[in-house]
């Protein structure tokens, strides 16, 4: 066994990317404080071809050099998009025929074990605010709201790794639809 070489990896151009078909997958930030957190949604959408990324509130936006530090490009690749409101980019995504699934702790909240992706749907997934999470009006108008199994102390994911886990999750479901 050998560590694959960059050449060997079979890397697509951003304008490959561009017209390559999208899961039907957006992520949303929702005031999301931390530049690098906004550079990995980037990264991981990127990953995952997700549609679109959009960017609320305090979320800061490319260009960016720190964004670009952890995005590594990717932020040239995946489309984006700036709302002053989450709740609006939110009305504007169900137009769209998006459903809302928030990632949050909530009282009626799905394991992400146990969600099943409906085969044909499009869904925006939330994620909040490094400290304080998705907004709890954000919460209270979503689809529904997925929670990732945790079983240590902390019940505490960095964004960028619950991103991760989530797109990883949801993705392979609807692969496979």
């Amino acid at each position: 066994m050998r560590k694959l070489k960059n050449e060997e990896l079979d890397r697509i151009s951003v304008e490959e990317f561009k017209t390559k078909e999208k899961k039907p997958v957006v992520i949303v930030l929702d005031n999301v404080r931390s530049l690098n957190n906004v550079g990995s949604a980037f990264r991981t959408g990127d990953a995952f071809l997700v549609e679109k990324i959009l960017l609320c509130g305090i979320t800061g936006t490319p260009p960016h050099r720190d964004i670009h530090k952890t995005a590594l490009g990717a932020q040239d690749s995946v489309a984006w998009e700036y709302h002053d409101s989450t709740s609006d980019a939110l009305k504007s995504l169900r137009s769209e025929g998006f459903k809302i699934l928030s990632v949050e702790q909530a009282d009626q909240s799905v394991s992400l074990d146990d969600f099943t992706p409906s085969k044909g749907e499009k869904y925006a997934l939330v994620f909040g605010n490094e400290v304080f999470g998705v907004e709890e009006e954000v919460v209270a108008s979503s689809d529904q709201v997925i929670e990732i199994p945790q079983y240590g102390t902390k019940h505490s994911l960095n964004i960028s790794v619950s991103m991760g886990i989530v797109l990883w999750d949801v993705i392979g479901k609807i692969k496979n639809l």
